[in-house]
Order: structure tokens, then sequence, then C-alpha cells
């Protein structure tokens, strides 16, 4: 699950209570309340420590007896969430009401940092992005409408950092990247982040499912979910490659997913 505790700052409008720094949370401020120097926080789990891992997920029914619509998003669980920070719809798949479907979605851990794009509710793009490991930090610069992440280097221990020296208050995502993609899937966006300020993470891979048909791929979640997860996994848990069963139970309506 992600957390996101406040944390004690200095800054020009406002101060954050101070709480503990937990294994799995994220440390989170307000950029636009700052002066030079405060952090929002992302760690990637000790398994990064031998790469990478992968996790390839399929999701399959046959004969669910209604066609409904699922939806996967990260798993947060904070305090002020949807007012500077939001969860990013991963996917979104569509399984009938009679015979078999599948959809497949693979989650690789290696994380990234994009300055993001924002069109009509939705993260459209990366207007530039960088591969970033635990412990390592990036900063992030603009000359003549070009923007940049330098390359990363080594930072503190057990979180990554990315600093906003555009000029300029910025939107940021983190995301991850697959093999063979150029950009990153965003995962959380981050609305806001004022010139000078640095953002820095912990991230624990913890995927939700929902069922709707409310959103789209790529949505900007704005505020929570209105029904309720039927499933939840923290993904470094997992198999590299997992199968879940998608079902109905006719006399209740509700839906579940088991491993098969």
């Amino acid at each position: 699950m992600i957390r996101i505790s406040s944390v004690r700052y200095r800054g020009t409008k406002e101060t954050l209570a101070e709480s503990q720094n937990k294994e799995g949370e994220l440390k989170l401020f307000n950029p636009r309340s700052i002066s030079t120097t405060s952090t929002l926080c992302i760690s990637q789990s000790e398994t990064m420590t031998a790469g990478p891992f992968v996790r390839n997920l399929t999701f399959q029914s046959h004969d669910l007896g209604k066609e409904v619509t699922i939806m996967l998003a990260w798993s947060p669980n904070v305090e002020g969430l949807y007012e500077d920070v939001f969860p990013i719809v991963w996917k979104v798949s569509k399984f009938g009401k009679s015979g078999p479907y599948r959809a497949t979605a693979t989650y690789t851990a290696q994380l990234a940092f994009s300055r993001a794009q924002v069109e009509s509710g939705k993260v459209i793009s990366a207007a530039t992005s960088v591969n970033i490991n635990n412990s390592e930090k990036t900063t992030l610069t603009e000359a003549n409408d070009v923007y940049h992440f330098s390359p990363p280097q080594a930072g503190t221990s057990g979180i990554l950092q990315a600093q906003n020296h555009t000029g300029s208050v910025q939107e940021i995502a983190v995301g991850f990247v697959n093999r063979g993609d150029f950009m990153p899937t965003p995962v959380l966006y981050f609305s806001d982040v004022g010139d000078g300020s640095r953002v820095t993470a912990k991230f624990t891979p913890v995927l939700r499912a929902y069922i709707t048909s409310d959103y789209e791929e790529t949505s900007i979640l704005r505020g929570q979910v209105d029904t309720p997860a039927i499933w939840s996994q923290d993904l470094t848990g997992l198999g590299q490659n997992t199968t879940w069963n998608l079902s109905r139970d006719a006399s209740t309506g509700r839906y579940t997913l088991t491993h098969a």
C-alpha cells in the first residue's frame, strides 16, 4: 500500500506535523508552500538490489454472466491525497457476458521520474523522463524550452529524489518502465511542484482492481474510487507470472478475483 505521512519543514506559508518515517511510506509536502527545501520522498522494494523484477499478471473469465469492466490502479491510502498527489489509472479491460475473456498487464520495478503533460484529466505523455534507482537523485532543468533530467547520481540511502530547477512550477510523475518502452507508465501524479523544491519518495507496488466503467486509462484520480476494490495485491510478494480468475456470484452480484 502506498502511504503518505506529513513531515515537518520550514516554508513560507504553512507547516505540516511530523510523523514517523515507517517502511513503505511516502513523505509528502506541499511544494507551493515552501521556499527552497521541501521533499516528496519514493523507495523501491529490497528486491531491487538484485535488479528490476517483473510481474506478468493475467486476468481471465469464462461465462461470467454479465459484461463488466475492470479498472486497475495503484493503492494509495494516505492523508492529504487528492490535493497535490493523485494516483493514475493503469489498465481498463472489458470482460464479456459469455465465453472466455483475458487481459494481461506487466509491471517492471524500474522506476522513473517524468515531466508530465496533462490534457482533459489524463496524463497523455511525458515531455522527458529519466530512469532512477533506489538511493539516486536527479535534477530537472530547462533551457530554450527544452526540459532535461540530469543523469542520476548517488543520493540519500533508501530514497529517490528529483529536484526542480527549471525556474517555474512543474508537473512531475513517478512511473515504471517496462522492457522496450521509451517512456514510463505513470503511477502517481504530483501537481504544482515549485521551483527549487525536491521530490523525494518511497513506493510499494500495491495494486487494486475495481469493477467500474467510469474511468479511462491514464486518467488522474481526483477523488476516491466510488466502488470498493475486489482485489488487492502487493506485487513484491507475487511470482513473476500469475493468473487470476474473475467470477461473479449470481445470487449476490458480487465479483471476486482468485488465484488460478
